[in-house]
């Protein structure tokens, strides 16, 4: 039973107690069973989270949106879900070659609207990348879908993991990612930033610096080890060892004590697993150090 504030419904009073239910959820109801449903809305606190079911249906729905596109020279799906991969919780990703002419401006302005229509889905943000830009949505679901859109054919990156939906798709070089001098070097500014932000008494500021020098450090030891770098997607996969001490560096008050405490274990992180900048290490390790120490 789906539990709301003080009262108890049944499915079929949903439609009476949430105005819109059967626009978001009358798939779930019209099939056989109400698994699918279940699985949305009868959890804890009501919260509202796609299903597999849901997803696939999304999917399909818009591949078969993208087939009658004559904009759209190649397709696939990529992301998570690729190979037939991803969990529950995955979102979905597809990716599409336009034509020769195609405007990307009103592709996106005419796949917007039509997400709108259909799902109800809202515009978060774009990002632009080298050709590609990439157009987030997300439904009432929660389901996250990410559209990205390359002039041409070439629009997968090598060694990229995809399902290709249709033409002729080919690869491209990738970004190249980010060196090991880089990523020192950014952890270093970062912990130089949070010690003058802790000495001008603005805590939050120290505290967002000492958390992005802490990711840098976990970046190096993912370069070292040749796993994904980016939005922290290799941390798990790092050995105990290496994340173990990384627990210290995490900042759990705002309090200046608690501050340097973090800072000082942050460049400690960083300077264990700079085996791929040793000599750049050894050469600033000594006046890293000097941060954590205040008069």
């Amino acid at each position: 039973m789906l539990r709301t504030r003080n009262e108890e419904a049944s499915l079929e009073d949903c439609p009476r107690i949430f105005p819109g239910f059967l626009d978001l959820f009358g798939p779930c109801l019209a099939s056989p069973s109400h698994a699918g449903l279940y699985e949305t809305v009868g959890r804890e606190r009501d919260i509202v989270m796609f299903t597999v079911e849901e997803r696939d249906r999304v999917r399909n729905r818009l591949v078969q949106m993208s087939h009658a596109d004559p904009r759209l020279v190649a397709g696939a799906l990529v992301g998570s879900t690729a190979g037939g991969q991803g969990d529950r919780w995955s979102d979905l990703d597809l990716t599409f070659g336009l034509a020769d002419g195609a405007a990307v401006d009103d592709v996106l302005a005419d796949w917007t609207v039509r997400l709108a229509n259909e799902f109800q889905a809202v515009h978060i943000f774009d990002l632009p990348h080298l050709s590609t830009i990439y157009r987030v949505f997300l439904l009432p679901n929660n389901l996250q879908v990410d559209l990205s859109f390359t002039p041409g054919n070439k629009f997968l990156a090598k060694g990229l993991k995809y399902d290709l939906l249709f033409g002729n798709a080919l690869e491209r070089d990738p970004a190249k990612p980010a060196s090991a001098e880089q990523t020192f070097g950014l952890a270093v500014v970062y912990l130089l930033h949070a010690h003058a932000c802790i000495a001008r008494g603005r805590m939050w500021e120290a505290e967002y610096c000492i958390s992005a020098a802490r990711d840098q450090a976990l970046m190096l030891a993912c370069l070292h080890r040749s796993l994904k770098t980016s939005y922290g997607r290799g941390f798990d996969d790092l050995p105990r060892e290496i994340l173990q001490p990384v627990t210290g560096a995490l900042v759990g008050s705002l309090e200046k004590t608690e501050l340097i405490q973090a800072l000082g274990r942050s460049v400690e992180v960083l300077l264990q697993n700079s085996q791929d900048v040793s000599g750049l290490a050894g050469r600033l390790g000594p006046q890293l150090r000097e941060l954590k120490s205040y008069q």
